[in-house]
């Protein structure tokens, strides 16, 4: 796969966010608030469904090789925290996002929608884990049902904004840097505007 020099440049800049993103934190229960979901939606919206992933998958391989940018560090041993599965949520939710959104009009609802499903599927992915470790790692009993209510129902109205700024900023960035690919005579990005 051969990459471009925006591809370069833009793949490591959404990792450094995402990264940015998880220190900036509320921290409540096991799972704290934190912004990387914005970042992640952001990187499958601007980046597509390849990039995207691809950006967050540096971010999580930085975490797991040691450098503190999780949460609550880093470290091969974070795969044994119960919020390990939401990061992994972050990995399938750009390349979501990234198929629904690239190569499509960038309208407001479609790209809101996106990070919905986007939302959907790390919430699937991070409470079921969270499930899992917490039960059958660490031995703190948790029902499926409390698992639901502290991994998911508390970050809803948060992360519906995330969702929101991100199809907002999405719907204003990406016809202008289509306007800017068309005007330096490099292919666009995206088709039908």
């Amino acid at each position: 796969m051969k990459f471009k020099t925006r591809e370069i440049i833009l793949v490591p800049l959404f990792s450094a966010l995402t990264i940015i993103g998880a220190f900036i934190k509320i921290p409540i229960g096991f799972v704290p608030i934190t912004l990387q979901y914005l970042f992640t939606a952001l990187s499958g919206v601007l980046l597509g469904p390849i990039l995207g992933a691809m950006s967050q998958l540096i971010y999580v391989i930085l975490g797991l090789i040691g450098l503190p940018v999780f949460t609550s560090g880093g470290g091969l041993s974070y795969i044994l925290t119960p919020t390990f599965g939401y990061l992994l949520g972050f990995i399938v939710a750009p390349y979501i996002i990234g198929k629904i959104v690239y190569n499509a009009k960038p309208s407001f609802s479609r790209i809101l929608i996106a990070s919905i499903l986007g939302l959907l599927v790390t919430y699937l992915i991070g409470t079921t884990y969270m499930y899992v470790i917490l039960n059958y790692v660490t031995n703190i009993k948790i029902t499926l049902l409390k698992s639901v209510e502290v991994g998911i129902l508390v970050f809803i109205p948060g992360d519906l904004i995330k969702c929101v700024i991100t199809a907002e900023l999405g719907s204003k960035i990406i016809p202008k840097l289509n306007k800017s690919y068309r005007k330096d005579g490099i292919k666009k990005s995206y088709k039908k505007l």
